[in-house]
């Protein structure tokens, strides 16, 4: 079985801990410290098979993104509406997305990086 991991290297690791972890509601399974000079945590959605990692260290991140690079994830009906419930209440509004077919199948908002999040309906998902 293949296991998925997406890391990034950020200058805000406990904005975005907090972020993910305390207005997401994902869930922290590890974390770091000094390691070859890097800190980091590992976070997941429980019930799913992919980690998140950020890294953080003396070494600056120099982010290069786009409107279109985004991190997308699939969502019960329920998970949508607790999701949009807790970024209103930590004053986190949705921002319009580059590519119509976000806008209309999910709602985007932007991380403490800046990264662009989509949340979108588990129906709207295929595989092909």
């Amino acid at each position: 079985m293949m296991h998925f991991r997406y890391a990034r290297h950020t200058n805000n690791l406990k904005q975005l801990k907090d972020f993910y972890v305390g207005i997401l509601g994902f869930e922290q399974i590890g974390e770091f410290n000094d390691h070859d000079g890097y800190d980091g945590v590992f976070l997941t959605k429980k019930g799913t098979d992919w980690h998140l990692e950020f890294t953080e260290s003396e070494n600056e991140a120099q982010h290069q993104f786009d409107e279109d690079d985004l991190l997308v994830f699939y969502a019960s009906s329920q998970e949508m509406s607790s999701l949009e419930t807790r970024l209103k209440n930590h004053g986190i509004k949705p921002i319009k997305a580059a590519n119509p077919y976000w806008d209309e199948n999910g709602v985007m908002f932007l991380d403490p990086d800046g990264y662009r999040i989509v949340f979108s309906m588990n129906d709207t998902w295929t595989s092909s």
